[in-house]
């Protein structure tokens, strides 16, 4: 399957979906024969649009095609986990927008039958083929910013409202995903949700996440579609170096050569009859503002389905990494319903 070109399918082109109709249709040895949507305007819309696809309107009709190699999901969230399956059963790869799933059950149930077919499973978690995301990986992984303390993420918007998945659903996963891949995947020790609904009851608006890592690291995630700023932020903590990272600004990387030390004492450690207090020392140096080259994420990411699919290699964001995406938002889920909630955050 190296070289000929390989026959992919869509299911769903409404908001996100046309980004991925664009990139896929534009790789070489790839042709994307068709596109299912329920809605005749969406359908209208490829056909104006990308007339080389099949607008179609049924999932059976890809699933049946035995040209077809491999289906990209672009549905509601709720709908991720029962189309995925089917294609699976039905001998195709699988690309789906995250979350993969809304419960790590139907993560492990996607798993086996992926397995049982030798088929590739990724999600789409697009931020980890952002180059900006790559580059803090790397000052993370050469130690750069020395040892890591906490990470603090802002994900704000006023609107766009869902009523299918809360604030917590739509955003934090590209956030969690991100904060796992800096961080190697860990499962954390513990995560806190505190959210609230204003506009549609047992949706939450906004929400804020914390997580507790292994090695006192500790993160926090603040999403909200109910804010006068669009704010797309994550900040790394280190103990020699601290980075911003800024995806709405024109300089993605800010590196900050600003800490706190502790001063060495003379003598500490022997005067027991009068103990002192630490003393410490503040760093303020300067501040680097990188070159990143940017290549669109979502190019990088379908070009790594591809090649996942034709060299039969696990990709970056599989199941491994999606699980434990799944897993915190689970895990947030089940927090929330424990502070006294009544209404699952999300459909």
């Amino acid at each position: 399957m190296n070289n000929e070109t390989m026959v992919l399918a869509q299911i769903g082109c409404g908001y996100w979906g046309p980004n991925l109709l664009r990139n896929y249709t534009a790789l070489p040895n790839c042709r994307l024969k068709y596109v299912v949507d329920a809605s005749a305007e969406r359908r209208a819309y490829v056909e104006a649009n990308f007339p080389r696809c099949q607008a179609v309107g049924s999932v059976d009709t890809v699933l049946a095609d035995p040209e077809v190699k491999g289906v990209i999901i672009a549905t509601p969230a709720g709908t991720h986990f029962a189309l995925s399956k089917k294609a699976l059963q039905a001998g195709k790869h699988v690309f789906v927008e995250k979350p993969l799933a809304t419960r790590v059950a139907e993560v492990d149930e996607l798993a086996r039958h992926a397995a049982e077919r030798e088929l590739v499973v990724m999600a789409g978690h697009t931020f980890i083929y952002n180059a900006a995301v790559r580059y803090v990986k790397s000052l993370i992984e050469n130690g750069d910013l020395g040892e890591i303390r906490y990470i603090h993420s802002q994900r704000l918007n006023l609107g766009r409202i869902r009523s299918d998945i809360d604030a917590l659903w739509n955003f934090a996963p590209h956030d969690i995903s991100i904060i796992q891949f800096w961080l190697g995947n860990p499962e954390p020790l513990s995560v806190h949700r505190l959210g609230m609904d204003y506009m549609q009851e047992g949706i939450d608006d906004v929400v804020f996440l914390n997580m507790v890592y292994p090695g006192k690291i500790i993160a926090n995630i603040h999403v909200s579609w109910l804010d006068p700023q669009k704010v797309r932020k994550m900040i790394v903590v280190g103990s020699r170096k601290m980075v911003v990272y800024d995806d709405v600004a024109e300089d993605k990387i800010a590196i900050c050569d600003k800490g706190i030390d502790k001063k060495a004492v003379l003598g500490q450690n022997m005067d027991f009859d009068r103990p002192r207090s630490p003393e410490f020392s503040y760093r303020s140096g300067d501040i680097l503002l990188p070159q990143v080259k940017f290549v669109e994420p979502l190019r990088v990411e379908a070009e790594h389905f591809l090649d996942c699919v034709r060299n039969g290699t696990v990709p970056q964001t599989g199941l491994a990494h999606a699980r434990t995406v799944v897993s915190i938002l689970e895990q947030a889920n089940a927090a929330g319903k424990r502070a006294d909630r009544t209404t699952p955050a999300y459909v």
